[in-house]
C-alpha cells in the first residue's frame, strides 16, 4: 500500500487532485473518514490559510484565513508536535470563529489534527473529520499519522520547488544588478496584492485556494525577463523613446524562454502548476481589448493569473515613485484602474478587487515599502 501512495504523490496531478486519490486509498482501509483538510501557514503573517480539502459529506470550507496566534490549542500543537484528538465536536467546540462554526454546520462529530513540518519549521496542519463520534482510535490515528507523512511529503516536494525556483530568480537578478523598482519590496507587494485581488475574485470565477497560493508564489516572476534587458534601457532615468520602448517589450519573450529553461532543468515541464507561471510571464502585458504586447490578446483569451498580475502591476507602478512620474496617492490609483476597466483594457474584477480590498492593500503598501 505504501509504494502506490508514493507513486499517486508524486504525479503530475494537482495537489488536489493528489489528495483526492490518497483519500479515496484511506477510505479503503479507514471509512469513517470524510473530510480531509489542509492548511498551509505562513510565518511572515501568522495565518493559517485553506489550501486543499477532500471533502466526501459537507460542503468545503474556502479562502479562509486565521491568525495562529488567536487559537491557543493551535500554536500549542504546532509547538509541542503531537497531535489533537477531539472525540465529541458537539460537546467540545464553541462556534468562536468562522472555522468552528463550519465544522458544527457539517454536522462532524470528531476529528484528528495533524501538524506538518519541513526540516523542523512549523508549515501547516492536516484536519480529519468524521461524522461518527470517537472515530479516531489509536489504531486509526497510527495508520492516518503514516498517511499524513506521505501528504506531508508530497507538500514539502512542491513547495520546495517553489522556493528553489524563486531562489534561482533572486541570484540571477541579483547578479544582473537588476534593481531600483524591481526591488524586494515591490516583489513581496506583488505577491500579496495579487493574492488579495485573486481571493477576491474566486467565488465568481471559481478559483481555488490552491490556485491563489500559485498565484501568490509566482507573482514575483512575472518581470523575470528584464534580466536580459541593457541598464540603459532599464535604468533610464526619463521616458523611453519608440527604440527603447520596444526592446524594453522583449522582456517577456526573454521571460518566456527563461522560464522554459527553470521548468526544464527542474523537470516541470508537464507539472500542474507550471502553466500557471508561464500564463503569468508571458501574458501580463496583455489588455483586454487586445491593445496589450506581445500577443495582443483580448478578453477571455487572457488567463485569469495574468488578468490579475496586470492590475497588481500597474497599480504598484503608479502608486510608486519612478525616475519619470511621481507617486500616486492611492485614491488617484484606483480612479486610474477604473478608467482603463471602463475603456476596456483591464478586467473589470480585478479593479473592483483592489476597490473592494483597499484598506488591505494599502496595509501592503505600508508594509512593504522599498
Amino acid at each position: 500500500m505504501t509504494k502506490s501512495l508514493l507513486d499517486i504523490a508524486s504525479t503530475s496531478e494537482t495537489l488536489q487532485e493528489r489528495l483526492n486519490r490518497l483519500h479515496d486509498r484511506l477510505l479503503e482501509t479507514i471509512p469513517q473518514i470524510d473530510r480531509i483538510g489542509c492548511a498551509i501557514y505562513d510565518p511572515s503573517s501568522d495565518l493559517l490559510k485553506t489550501f486543499i480539502n477532500s471533502t466526501r459529506k459537507g460542503v468545503p470550507i474556502s479562502g479562509y484565513e486565521y491568525n495562529l496566534a488567536d487559537s491557543k490549542s493551535l500554536s500549542n500543537l504546532a509547538l509541542s508536535r503531537g497531535q489533537r484528538v477531539i472525540d465529541d465536536i458537539e460537546k467540545s467546540l464553541q462556534p468562536t470563529n468562522k472555522h468552528s462554526a463550519w465544522v458544527l454546520e457539517q454536522g462532524y462529530k470528531s476529528s484528528f489534527t495533524v501538524p506538518m513540518y519541513d526540516q523542523g519549521s512549523f508549515i501547516g496542519f492536516l484536519f480529519y473529520d468524521s461524522v461518527k463520534v470517537a472515530a479516531f482510535t489509536p489504531e486509526v490515528q497510527r495508520d492516518i499519522v503514516l498517511f499524513s507523512n506521505i501528504i506531508n511529503m508530497t507538500l514539502v516536494r512542491e513547495f520546495s520547488i517553489i522556493r528553489s525556483i524563486n531562489a534561482t530568480v533572486h541570484m540571477a537578478c541579483d547578479f544582473a544588478n537588476l534593481r531600483d523598482f524591481e526591488t524586494g519590496a515591490h516583489l513581496e507587494r506583488m505577491g500579496k496584492n495579487a493574492r488579495i485581488i485573486a481571493k477576491h475574485i474566486s467565488g465568481k470565477h471559481k478559483l481555488s485556494d490552491e490556485f491563489i497560493e500559485h498565484v501568490y508564489l509566482f507573482a514575483p516572476l512575472h518581470d523575470i525577463g528584464k534580466i536580459g534587458i541593457p541598464d540603459t534601457v532599464l535604468l533610464k532615468p526619463g521616458a523611453l523613446d519608440e527604440d527603447e520602448r520596444k526592446i524594453m517589450q522583449t522582456h517577456v519573450s526573454k521571460g518566456v524562454e527563461m522560464v522554459k529553461k527553470i521548468l526544464h532543468d527542474f523537470n516541470l515541464e508537464n507539472s500542474s502548476d507550471s502553466a500557471i507561471m508561464r500564463n503569468i510571464v508571458a501574458y501580463h502585458h496583455e489588455c483586454m481589448d487586445g491593445s496589450g504586447y506581445p500577443y495582443h490578446l483580448k478578453g477571455d483569451e487572457i488567463p485569469i493569473e495574468a488578468r490579475i498580475i496586470t492590475v497588481a502591476d500597474i497599480l504598484d507602478a503608479l502608486v510608486s515613485q519612478r525616475p519619470y512620474k511621481k507617486k500616486w496617492t492611492m485614491d488617484e490609483a484606483i480612479t486610474e484602474l477604473q478608467r482603463m476597466a471602463a475603456i476596456g483594457k483591464l478586467d473589470p474584477d480585478c479593479v473592483e478587487a483592489v476597490e473592494k480590498n483597499i484598506s488591505e492593500i494599502s496595509a501592503v503598501m505600508e508594509e512593504c515599502q522599498d
